[in-house]
């Protein structure tokens, strides 16, 4: 009786997470924002979230980088400027969005961790992703990034780079 109790004792303080080990990952990204020298410079607006390969679909937004300060949420008119992720995932959005919207960076890398406990991160199913990084800057272009990671399973850092909006994009899975 005594050891049937126990492992009753030992079986619901595992099934508590008491027990047991988090598997939790965290998500770590690099991002550059390339200095551009031209006449007229503004600070990109810049989305990033995760797409499943397949069929292209977002599975989650991680940030969003804009004038959120702007008098009459006037920066909001300019998020359709992202346009895949605006497509996939922005326009059925609030803003600001809790956790997720944010100013606009400088130029230089940007550094960011995001909890595989919490926010998008804490439904992702195990497997391979694509991270995208899309800016779009008034008076300049429009690029998106995607760099392939396996969810799940850490690894070594993956990165791609773009070719005038975005620099180098890093991301490890810890």
């Amino acid at each position: 009786m005594k050891r049937s109790l126990s492992l009753l004792t030992f079986s619901a303080l595992g099934a508590a997470g008491v027990a047991t080990p988090s598997l939790a990952a965290d998500l770590n990204v690099t991002v550059e924002i390339p200095r551009l020298t031209v006449a007229e410079y503004h600070k990109p607006y810049v989305s990033i979230w995760i797409e499943n390969p397949a069929d292209a679909t977002a599975a989650g937004t991680l940030a969003v980088w804009y004038d959120a300060d702007s008098k009459e949420d006037k920066g909001v008119k300019w998020l359709k400027d992202m346009r895949q992720w605006w497509r996939k995932a922005g326009r059925s959005m609030s803003f600001p969005a809790d956790g997720i919207s944010g100013a606009t960076r400088a130029p230089g890398p940007q550094k960011l961790v995001f909890s595989g406990a919490k926010g998008p991160l804490k439904d992702l199913k195990p497997g391979q992703y694509n991270l995208v990084v899309e800016a779009a800057r008034e008076v300049g272009g429009q690029e998106a990034v995607r760099v392939p990671f396996v969810w799940g399973k850490p690894g070594k850092p993956a990165t791609a780079k773009g070719t005038a909006e975005v620099g180098a994009v890093t991301v490890a899975v810890k």
